[in-house]
């Protein structure tokens, strides 16, 4: 009827009637199709509209194209007859002959369908099923042909508003790319095309999984070529959907590129190439062909490996990386030559501590854990072996990561049901009730299935919602409901994915404005920390974070300051600073006012009110001046505390705030904290009392969730009372095991002084005022000593003494020859901080290669400078009437008390020119460090039955176990990997790995937690050397110590722990009623 009226009305002249874009639908009519199959969008423009250019011109919403209207009424002619079934079925009959016409037909239908709208052409009008019908008519070539030309114009002049209607149609068009009839063949192709060059790239995944069905075994050699076609053009246009498929395109990729037609494989290779490149991994990009190459030709394989083991894994490692790997990987498995198989399981074990989120292997750890299985158990090379079971150990914690994070996924999915519910209500919603859905059920579905996808993908961005679902439901509503439904279809599928009960915390009994509220996950190094856990921080509260070592306290925290926890307020919203005391490196070298104005955020402060904040938290004049290289741990902290004050945050992350400061030090940070009713905190430290005099809630890490409990420590303890730890060192239930430290020559007694200091004084380069002064004490294998004191006093300069780190300015440092000791600096991280992308096994293998231990032949006592060398070998010795000069010292031997030293003189290499030289003659000519360096590698070569232990990657893991290090982090992640207090007990380990007689440790418990706390008070208690160590943790001092050496101004004084207690409680007593009687004095003055 619509075409009758038409024809009818059709003015009398040839040329308005000619030039009118629907003249060219009665040509087609009359047999000549006149209009193109892919017409421009201004054809179709109502006469003196601006169209879809000037919208998009100016960034709005492209205005649904429709046909144009004639000036005499024919659309209102037509619309008042109602009766469109007649056009319908003529539509239809001329579809069906094939040829011209049906291409005319075609077209029609795609414009009486732009007329009306997407739901009403396919559904009222009845388009959607007869073409369907006409599609699957395997009796009427010409029906199938016209079916398809008419997807295909519907696909280019409908455009996305047709996509719900076309794509469940797809499968049915690859069918018919292998169809008997050429033209049908040839229909199929264009409509094809024409369908996937014009999807919304976020349909994609949904086509993606037909094409991939397309590309299965079984199908017809034409139905795969045009499938792999149609994903290449995919590659291009929807390149996002096709990256986070790879794992499900690479399979079957994989197996068109070794069919039996030439014509798939051909097509198979360029579109793989294609899809390989979107991997996104830049490490492995230039073994991309190498890789795809060895899938088709097997023989390859070798090289691909080859070239693959020279590749340093930096990147983290994702899917769809993962998923263009492991068919090389496989194979290299299986490959014939050993070498080739120890390259491949190397190659597993670098790549698998990048895997960041153990769900992006989930697909592909059952492909390679029976491989490396075989590999561990049963090839003859027993390296290879080894490397093989420590890739499949990885692999299994891996595995063990990726089935909670499955199980936990598996209650984020929404039903079609649920789905469909969702996008029918709210699009409801937005229009007001009015929206007529009767006929959209294609569309809804649609949106439906979209939606649902979303959801298991748990991505709720709402851009991604709206470019997802708008195109389409603007068919059925206006373009601003369409947006207004997306947006609250998002919102409330956060809610409606989740099908576990648990109860989420968001503090509605607590006062002010929430800062941030937040569900998100964190992932380290392969392994999750937390998994959809919810975040809530208010205003004015401060939250204590509490966890093992090891559970991602500092993480989060970095997290978070990154700007990575997903749904964490911008800084633009929420001014939120991290505050740590380990300052970067490039930056030491900058003076204290310097640092701050260093910051971006605070270069535009004056200097006035820089040093105004310095002096609020305690800086002089003095400390202002210095260099932050010069600045103690205790004042490098206050130092980040005056920066984050000038910072005005809204939030503050402090991570163990605590460490290096003294008590007057935390004291002062508890009552700046308390005392800021617009600052929210959350604190991570392992100082119990700190966080009860500070904390108003304690987040707690329980089953990668975190927990509120409301309150302070103690508070959270009477809840939860395993959590006893936090306060008593001696609940602790982690040990750790020191090993036992050999006898030394000549000492008898455990009560004998085996390091002594007498009348040392020392001073910094540049320094006006000396930093020790007349310093004496002693060490002996009983010692367990305090050294207190206030911040920068000079605790740590007198302990690098003590050990060799600094030279005495003055006075004498005497040690056992045979002494070993463990140092562990106040920067414990230093020892390591050259070592981050190796293993902790490496590190220790690395350190103790040679014998003896690296870090001790570095120190200042040991290593004798070229000028100083220089000054003293051309001495002249006079032996036996000859003047000699002195070569290298070969051995030594014990001479009563002492040592007599083998000298080899220069130029006489015969052993009867040698003479025995006593220690004493040696150190009064200059030659103290060149003795050192003997004593130390003798001591480092001393045996003592089973203390001495083999430097094996074996003795290494169980001997890291006795620290708290399980094999897991010793054996198969980088030290960059590692929290901060496992760093620590990687130190420590490494420190006391030859037996030291003496453990000197300068703060060693920042980082620890209270278990692993516990576990080194009660093994210093039980350990058979001596224990010197610095530490503001009055707990474990009082646990440990029996000696207070108290460094102030540069004196040292010696006391007993008692006597040091004692003293200290009053004058805390003595300052209280100070400050009390000060408050009182105010309080009467105001």
């Amino acid at each position: 009827m619509v075409k009758i009226l038409l024809r009818a009305q059709q003015p009398q002249k040839e040329e308005p009637a000619a030039a009118h874009p629907l003249s060219a639908v009665n040509g087609a009519a009359n047999g000549v199709s006149q209009l193109s199959l892919n017409p421009k969008a201004s054809d179709f423009a109502a006469p003196g509209a601006n169209g879809a250019a000037d919208g998009a011109e100016n960034g709005a919403p492209p205005a649904r194209l429709r046909p144009a209207v004639p000036a005499n009424g024919t659309a209102t002619a037509a619309t008042s007859y109602g009766d469109y079934r007649l056009a319908v079925g003529d539509l239809m009959d001329r579809l069906c002959l094939g040829g011209a016409d049906a291409e005319g037909a075609a077209v029609e239908i795609a414009l009486m369908v732009m007329g009306a709208s997407a739901t009403t052409g396919m559904e009222t009008y009845g388009f959607a099923a007869q073409l369907r019908a006409a599609a699957e008519d395997m009796g009427n070539a010409g029906a199938r042909e016209g079916a398809l030309l008419a997807y295909r114009a519907l696909a280019e002049n409908v455009g996305r508003g047709a996509e719900p209607f076309l794509v469940p149609q797809l499968p049915l068009v690859l069918e018919r790319l292998s169809d008997k009839v050429a033209q049908v063949r040839t229909a199929a192709e264009g409509c094809l095309d024409a369908v996937v060059t014009g999807l919304n790239p976020h349909c994609a995944p949904l086509v993606l999984t037909l094409l991939l069905d397309g590309m299965a075994k079984d199908r017809a050699w034409q139905t795969k070529e045009g499938a792999l076609k149609a994903l290449k053009r995919l590659a291009g246009s929807a390149q996002a959907a096709v990256t986070a498929a790879l794992p499900d395109i690479v399979p079957v990729g994989s197996e068109c590129l070794v069919d039996a037609r030439e014509q798939v494989k051909k097509q198979a290779w360029a579109t793989m190439t294609a899809c390989f490149r979107l991997q996104g991994n830049r490490d492995i990009q230039p073994c991309e062909q190498y890789m795809l190459s060895c899938i088709a030709r097997p023989a390859e394989v070798g090289e691909a490996v080859s070239k693959l083991s020279a590749t340093t894994f930096v990147q983290s490692v994702e899917a769809p990386a993962l998923a263009i790997m492991v068919p090389l990987l496989i194979r290299g498995l299986r490959h014939g030559e050993t070498p080739i198989k120890r390259k491949t399981a190397i190659i597993i074990a670098n790549m698998s501590k990048l895997v960041n989120n153990p769900a992006d292997a989930t697909v592909f750890l059952p492909r390679l854990l029976p491989g490396l299985k075989i590999l561990a158990e049963e090839v003859a090379d027993p390296e290879c072996r080894q490397v093989a079971a420590m890739a499949h150990s990885t692999l299994l914690r891996i595995e063990t990561e990726a089935e909670e994070v499955q199980s936990t996924a598996s209650k984020f999915k929404l039903e079609p049901a649920a789905a469909l519910a969702l996008v029918r209500d709210c699009v409801q919603e937005a229009a007001k009730g009015k929206a007529e859905l009767g006929a959209a059920g294609t569309i809804l579905e649609h949106c439906a299935r979209l939606a649902a996808y979303y959801v298991a993908q748990r991505d709720f961005t709402l851009a991604h919602w709206q470019g997802a679902l708008v195109p389409y439901l603007e068919s059925v509503c206006a373009y601003e409901e369409a947006e207004e439904a997306a947006m609250s279809a998002c919102e409330k599928a956060k809610t409606l994915g989740a099908t576990g009960t648990e109860e989420e915390d968001l503090q509605d009994d607590v006062e002010g404005a929430t800062l941030a509220n937040c569900e998100f996950s964190l992932a380290y190094g392969g392994k999750i920390l937390l998994n959809n856990a919810r975040l809530v921080l208010k205003r004015g509260r401060r939250y204590g974070l509490c966890g093992a070592n090891g559970v991602g306290k500092s993480t989060l925290m970095r997290a978070i300051a990154a700007n990575k926890v997903d749904g964490f307020p911008p800084p633009d919203q929420v001014r939120t600073v991290y505050v740590e005391h380990d300052i970067q490196a490039t930056l030491e070298e900058l003076g204290v006012v310097a640092y701050i104005k260093a910051d971006p955020l605070l270069n535009h402060l004056p200097e006035s009110e820089i040093e105004a904040a310095l002096t609020s938290v305690g800086f002089t004049d003095e400390l202002k001046s210095r260099l932050i290289t010069n600045l103690s741990g205790g004042w490098k902290m206050k130092l980040a505390l005056a920066r984050a004050m000038l910072l005005q945050a809204d939030i503050l992350l402090l991570d163990e705030p605590t460490n290096h400061l003294d008590t007057t030090n935390v004291a002062w940070l508890v009552q700046y904290l308390n005392t800021q009713p617009n600052i929210t905190a959350m604190v991570v430290s392992h100082d119990s009392t700190f966080l009860d005099n500070v904390c108003t809630d304690i987040y707690h890490y329980e089953n990668r969730r975190l927990r509120r409990y409301k309150g302070n420590l103690s508070e959270f303890v009477k809840v939860k009372p395993e959590a006893k730890s936090y306060y008593e060192l001696a609940a602790a239930t982690l040990k750790f095991n020191f090993p036992e430290p050999p006898p030394l020559d000549g000492v008898t007694s455990r009560q004998k002084s085996i390091l002594n200091m007498k009348k040392v004084t020392f001073t910094y380069p540049g320094a006006a005022k000396a930093a020790l002064v007349d310093v004496t004490c002693h060490v002996r294998l009983d010692s367990r000593v305090a050294v207190l004191g206030r911040n920068g006093a000079g605790k740590s300069t007198l302990i690098k003494i003590l050990t060799g780190e600094l030279k005495a300015g003055a006075g004498q440092v005497t040690r056992h020859p045979n002494m070993r000791v463990a140092y562990v600096a106040q920067h414990a991280f230093h020892h390591i901080e050259e070592h981050l992308d190796i293993s902790p096994a490496r590190y220790i293998l690395r350190r103790y290669c040679g014998g003896e231990d690296r870090e001790e032949s570095e120190k200042v006592h040991r290593k004798m400078e070229g000028e100083e060398w220089e000054k003293v070998r051309d001495q002249i010795w006079m032996i036996d009437g000859q003047p000699r000069q002195l070569g290298v010292i070969l051995g030594r031997r014990k001479k009563k008390r002492s040592y007599e030293y083998e000298i080899q003189w220069k130029g006489l290499t015969s052993i009867c020119f040698n003479r025995w030289i006593t220690r004493e003659e040696l150190v009064e000519r200059g030659f103290e460090k060149l003795i050192n360096e003997v004593d130390g590698k003798q001591a480092a070569q001393q045996k003592v039955g089973e203390q001495t232990r083999p430097l094996t990657m074996v003795a290494i893991e169980e001997f890291c176990r006795d620290f708290g290090l399980e094999p897991e982090f010793s054996m198969h992640s980088n030290i960059r990997g590692l929290s901060g207090g496992q760093k620590v007990k990687l130190v420590l380990a490494a420190a006391m790995w030859q037996n030291p007689h003496m453990l000197i440790m300068d703060e060693p418990t920042n980082y620890l937690d209270r278990e692993a706390l516990g576990a080194l008070a009660e093994a210093c208690n039980a350990y058979q050397g001596g224990v010197v160590v610095i530490s503001h943790h009055q707990e474990f001092i009082g646990a440990v110590c029996s000696e207070v050496w108290h460094v102030a101004d540069g004196q040292l004084s010696h006391s007993t722990m008692a006597e040091y207690t004692a003293t200290h409680q009053q004058e805390l007593k003595d300052l209280e009623a100070e400050d009390a009687k000060q408050k009182a004095a105010d309080a009467a003055g105001h």
